[in-house]
């Protein structure tokens, strides 16, 4: 028998109803089932997640042709020294396997947004860089972009929503990332 994932969470800890389901098998859950508020806020996050991809994608893809994650790669060179970094480095910065990054750079590369080369200080690594034309993109697509973050996210909320939902990020991603490996791209605006 298949329950959606929401069916799951919402069982409340019926023990009996995992027995009916599983007869047979050790059924034993040692995690509390999400209680009513839980899950309000929980399928409310799951919502946000699914949703807000796909409505960044559009914006980006109608109004710049790129996809959120072409973006973001960009975004990320425009910021660093001399709009290069190490293919390492920017895997790291967009949490990326470097199969994905490669394979999304090679395209941007392709479009003449980007260009790879090996890095001067250890031949064995790759950089990459971002080129003029991938600078005028990120210029031309960034007003769209923040303009669809604001009209989704930022203007729906209050100021101290704002500040809370930062807060409510911080407590989610002190789990999500405990060492911090991404700490240095999700708290660049902290200051």
């Amino acid at each position: 028998m298949l329950l959606s994932l929401g069916c799951w969470y919402n069982l409340l800890g019926t023990a009996e109803f995992l027995l009916q389901q599983f007869p047979g098998h050790d059924v034993t859950v040692d995690t509390p089932w999400l209680d009513r508020r839980q899950l309000r806020a929980w399928v409310r996050l799951v919502a946000v997640l699914e949703l807000l991809p796909g409505t960044l994608d559009a914006q980006l893809r109608r109004d710049a042709d790129l996809n959120h994650f072409e973006y973001y790669v960009l975004a990320m060179l425009s910021e660093a020294p001399d709009r290069t970094l190490r293919m390492t480095e920017l895997a790291r910065r967009t949490n990326a396997t470097l199969p994905r990054l490669s394979h999304v750079v090679s395209r941007l590369a392709g479009r003449g947004l980007v260009e790879r080369f090996p890095c001067p200080e250890d031949r064995r690594a790759t950089n990459a860089r971002l080129t003029a034309s991938g600078w005028a993109k990120v210029q031309e697509a960034a007003p769209g972009h923040v303009a669809t973050v604001r009209q989704h996210v930022v203007d729906a909320l209050t100021d101290e929503q704002v500040e809370q939902l930062a807060d409510i990020g911080d407590a989610i991603l002190a789990r999500l990332d405990p060492s911090g490996t991404m700490a240095a791209t999700y708290t660049r605006y902290d200051r």
